[in-house]
């Protein structure tokens, strides 16, 4: 009977050249596309942003360009009197209603469009018409219908939403693949069963970008709806640092409008991960 002596220096010299063998086949990460290397890229991306906007305000007087620090001191200031985090709630609030109502009304309006040509022919005329309008443009309009108070801003929000929606539901169901459909018609699916178990679920990805996209429509149209008819919100806090000739009020409302947007996109892709992960979206 033959043994094998594994303390050998032959069988060692083999296995330090098996493992050598194998981490060189086993790529390496880059440290850049690790966690922290994007952490750090993104850091040094909003430093060195921040070391130009210093640089500029040294040659510009504060109403003109105020630098980071006194905009930070403002945002303090805007803070411990409690108008910043009353602005903060008043838009929010606006924005999460209008936009919902967007992908509650739009998403079964693209399936319908996309599935029944009819329908499609229908409302095209309405959806192609009133997507090129602008919300700014009906801002009197709301106001003279709604009133000044929350739902005027709201419909707004829900009209800047509803249209890219649709709009993209429309072009999920339509690139639905013929052969998913014709295998679905082969096995005895009816239309109402092809339309919830083939065509919704292929259509997901395509509402996910229409919701992101609408979000940050609505971001958009919030502050020309704040302007106009509203006391508390970002917009009209911007707006009014204006009697005041405080520039570096408008930077704290642009600056938190930007942020505010960047936590609700983080926040519905959190969700899109947990919740769609089977749907294969991509964000």
């Amino acid at each position: 009977m033959t043994t094998l002596d594994t303390d050998s220096p032959g069988v060692a010299a083999v296995k330090t050249e098996t493992k050598t063998e194998t981490e060189a086949v086993r790529p390496t990460t880059p440290f850049l596309d690790t966690r922290l290397g994007r952490a750090l890229t993104a850091l040094l991306s909003v430093g060195l942003g921040l070391l130009i906007w210093e640089m500029l305000s040294w040659r510009f007087r504060p109403l003109f360009l105020p630098s980071p620090r006194l905009t930070f001191q403002a945002a303090v200031e805007l803070w411990d009197d409690g108008t910043l985090i009353q602005s903060i709630g008043a838009s929010l609030a606006r924005i999460m209603a209008g936009w919902s109502l967007g992908l509650i009304i739009g998403i079964p309006v693209g399936i319908l469009m996309g599935y029944f040509s009819f329908v499609r022919r229908l409302l095209d005329p309405y959806v192609e018409f009133f997507r090129f309008i602008p919300p700014i443009a009906f801002v009197t309009l709301a106001v003279i219908w709604l009133g000044p108070g929350e739902a005027s801003k709201v419909a707004l929000i829900l009209y800047t939403t509803i249209f890219i929606v649709t709009i993209n539901t429309i072009a999920g169901v339509l690139s639905v693949s013929e052969l998913r459909l014709r295998a679905a018609a082969t096995l005895g699916a009816g239309r109402l069963q092809t339309l919830l178990t083939v065509i919704v679920p292929s259509t997901v990805p395509y509402m996910v970008t229409g919701a992101r996209l609408a979000m940050g429509n609505s971001f958009l149209t919030i502050v020309s709806a704040e302007i106009v008819a509203a006391q508390v919100g970002l917009g009209a806090m911007i707006w009014t640092s204006r009697n005041y000739g405080k520039t570096e009020w408008v930077f704290v409302g642009i600056i938190t409008l930007g942020l505010l947007g960047y936590v609700c996109d983080r926040v519905v892709r959190f969700a899109v991960q947990r919740l769609l992960r089977k749907y294969a979206v991509a964000v």
